[in-house]
């Protein structure tokens, strides 16, 4: 994937983690992994894939965590670990751009899982949400896609599902990037042109 391929024509795998947050004496850890496809400018509901990932049931997990882990405790504790996921999730994280809301969190963790492989380019929804819709009250991304009018199309992809779950916050990100193309003046925005935002 070349960075001035247009996004219209690209393949993005767009996704999210949920962490346990910081707790003293413990690193972060991701609990669940969700991710999508983002292609030709339209979200591919046949590349949705969720898991839950493996944390030991007796570390403690930050109290402001969000998310429903303290429903899933028992799942979470045999789940799979990261690297025997490598074998469906690598491709899609090695072979064309990323792109997740405030890519901070899913940066390190992918680090984390594959550190000799190399990542991106990376696409913020959140650095680009600020650039497209200048003056809203809130970037958060369930705020977002709410004052988008995008939460139907969401949640009929994701039923049962809500905010701070891991697959509903990539298919919640790549339907806020979907919109964005949509928009005027958007349409024949490169790769490069977002993640340089």
């Amino acid at each position: 994937m070349n960075a001035n391929d247009a996004m219209q024509e690209a393949a993005v795998t767009v996704l999210d983690f949920e962490s346990t947050g910081s707790v003293p004496g413990f690193k972060d850890e991701p609990w669940q992994i969700g991710m999508v496809t983002l292609r030709n400018g339209r979200l591919d509901p046949a590349s949705m894939f969720e898991s839950l990932l493996r944390v030991d049931a007796n570390r403690p997990f930050n109290a402001y965590a969000p998310g429903r882990h303290h429903l899933l405790r028992d799942e979470i504790a045999e789940a799979s670990l990261m690297n025997e996921l490598w074998p469906q999730m690598g491709p899609r994280l090695t072979s064309c751009p990323l792109a997740a809301h405030n890519v901070a969190t899913e940066k390190r963790f992918t680090r984390l899982a594959a550190p000799m492989h190399r990542f991106g380019p990376w696409i913020d929804t959140l650095k680009i949400a600020r650039k497209a819709w200048p003056g809203f009250p809130s970037y958060a991304l369930e705020e977002l896609i709410a004052a988008l009018d995008l939460k139907s199309r969401v949640d009929a992809f994701c039923p049962g599902k809500k905010a701070h779950d891991a697959l509903y916050d990539a298919v919640a990100s790549a339907m806020l990037l979907e919109h964005l193309l949509a928009q005027s003046g958007w349409g024949n925005v490169t790769v490069g042109e977002l993640a340089s935002m």
